[in-house]
């Protein structure tokens, strides 16, 4: 499974749809970079791999937004089968990228908006309206070691986004500092987002039927047990 989108500029992209969406709907927007994807993978996968199935993660993620408004925020054009979200460009990068795309939103759209990183294939559409349907001002669902996998944000005009490093403590301090409420979505598949060989397992242990558990299958790539753990195997080697 591919992307095919057409690119667009953002004013003209947010004044064209303005009036095709409630004020109050829920937009989501996954911000996705297919060049040099996935490079902790390295080890494992060729770079031709990796960025397929890195397409076929931001697939899976797009099939658990069906219903919801989305945008994909990446620095290139994406090519391959029809799908129904739209692509931004920005060259900047991730920080300034979703910051810009929060002020234009809050200055041609309004309403709330949903963060949703590309690499979370074991996310599934009730998980995101779980989060969408929340009251709390700002709703994150944890990443492994600090990170933030979803950020939901009643009120962008009132909030910054910080990623990279321990930035779910960063967005805890954001939201604190303007006097926002924060709900924690705790979640194994919101959380398992895919950087590292080791992810791989969690992938095709809980990803059946996922475009991803798809690929690494095609692959070669299996599940081993030894001593009562669970390995990842490709085409009899251990990774």
């Amino acid at each position: 499974m591919h992307v095919h989108t057409k690119p667009c500029d953002y004013d003209h992209n947010f004044l064209n749809m303005c009036e095709k969406r409630g004020k109050s709907s829920m937009k989501i927007v996954i911000p996705f970079k297919s060049e040099n994807a996935k490079s902790r993978l390295s080890s494992v996968l060729t770079p031709d791999e990796r960025r397929g199935l890195a397409l076929c993660m931001l697939n899976d993620v797009i099939d658990a937004t069906d219903g919801f408004d989305v945008d994909i925020l990446t620095p290139s054009v994406l090519s391959g089968a029809n799908i129904e979200s739209r692509i931004l460009l920005s060259e900047l990068g991730l920080n300034e990228a979703l910051n810009e795309y929060l002020r234009r939103h809050v200055e041609y759209v309004g309403g709330p908006v949903m963060i949703v990183m590309g690499d979370l294939p074991l996310v599934m559409n009730h998980h995101i309206t779980e989060i969408a349907l929340s009251d709390s001002d700002v709703v994150i669902a944890p990443g492994k070691g600090g990170g933030t996998n979803i950020l939901c944000i009643k009120d962008p005009s009132r909030f910054r986004v910080d990623y990279y490093g321990t930035s779910f403590l960063d967005h805890l301090q954001i939201a604190h500092e303007n006097d926002l409420t924060v709900g924690l979505y705790d979640s194994f598949a919101a959380s398992t987002d895919i950087d590292e060989p080791d992810d791989l397992v969690e992938l095709l242990l809980h990803g059946y039927g996922k475009a991803a558990h798809n690929m690494l299958t095609d692959l070669g790539f299996v599940v081993a047990v030894r001593n009562g753990r669970a390995q990842v195997e490709r085409s009899g080697n251990v990774l």
